[in-house]
């Protein structure tokens, strides 16, 4: 399946951001690809909770995810909406981060909802509290589709090992990790996570990601790393984005994946021990 990674700069304009989408989707179709995937927070990238209150809908009110299932129904594609940041119905009024994936009729196939949040204190003037504004997800997903079987995840979920353990033991072969990674940590970290992903469990990593500085029409303005990745089951760096909006492209083969664990059969290889005890 040849598949595409959108890398984009968000603003907090949904309108904006689901014309820049769809276009690049058509473009992506025109290039070969049948599955597509965009960044974390595709719809709005917005550090203004008040911003995100007046321009925000429920999943089921919202006119980017229609207009994204309509596209794709239009092109005949698989898209993964890396995520998108959605009001929710019920008592708790803070936010989800929902990743969807949209089948070529334009029916959501499966819901993701980021389980790790990003409560950090980066530097003395860089510092994320993401439990605010949003509430985790608890449930782990690997969806099925004709091509591969995919394991969810969001952005900071790539911090967190055993969740893509758990992930390739249940069968999946390829994991999204969309993101908006800081520049800051982006630069330390991002290409280490994420071939150290890939080589753990033998899987294909796809890893779209915003980039360049956020415009914002109220409230303080965001930068995100980009260098969106395709990573080997075998944790070469297939393709790299940089730093520049576009498109990046792979041919996914699932007998690398089968390739990589038969050579390195690590996900069968778990063993009970006891310990360590807390000191």
């Amino acid at each position: 399946m040849k598949t595409a990674l959108l890398q984009i700069t968000s603003s907090d304009d949904p309108s904006a951001n689901l014309a820049e989408v769809t276009a690049l989707l058509a473009q992506a179709k025109d290039h070969g690809a049948g599955y597509v995937l965009t960044p974390e927070v595709t719809n709005c990238v917005s550090g203004s909770r008040t911003h995100q209150q007046s321009v925000l809908r429920t999943e089921g009110e919202d006119a980017f995810l229609s207009g994204v299932r309509d596209t794709a129904a239009r092109l005949g594609l698989w898209v993964t909406i890396g995520s998108m940041a959605l009001k929710q119905d019920g008592p708790d009024d803070r936010f989800v981060n929902r990743q969807f994936l949209i089948d070529p009729a334009g029916d959501i196939k499966a819901r993701y909802d980021k389980i790790h949040m990003f409560d950090v204190t980066v530097s003395e003037t860089e510092s994320y509290h993401e439990s605010k504004g949003y509430r985790p997800g608890d449930r782990a997903l690997v969806a099925v589709t004709p091509f591969a079987k995919l394991g969810l995840s969001i952005c900071y979920d790539v911090r967190f090992p055993y969740l893509f353990r758990a992930l390739a033991q249940a069968g999946a072969e390829v994991l999204t990790v969309p993101s908006a990674f800081s520049a800051t940590t982006g630069a330390a970290h991002w290409h280490a996570l994420l071939q150290a992903r890939a080589i753990e469990t033998g899987c294909w990593v796809l890893a779209p990601a915003q980039t360049r500085t956020h415009s914002a029409s109220r409230g303080p303005t965001r930068k995100t790393f980009g260098h969106s990745l395709v990573v080997s089951p075998w944790g070469e760096v297939i393709a790299d984005a940089g730093t520049d909006p576009g498109v990046i492209y792979v041919d996914l083969d699932r007998e690398k994946v089968a390739e990589a664990r038969r050579r390195i059969p690590s996900l069968t290889h778990d063993k009970d021990f006891d310990g360590p005890d807390p000191q």
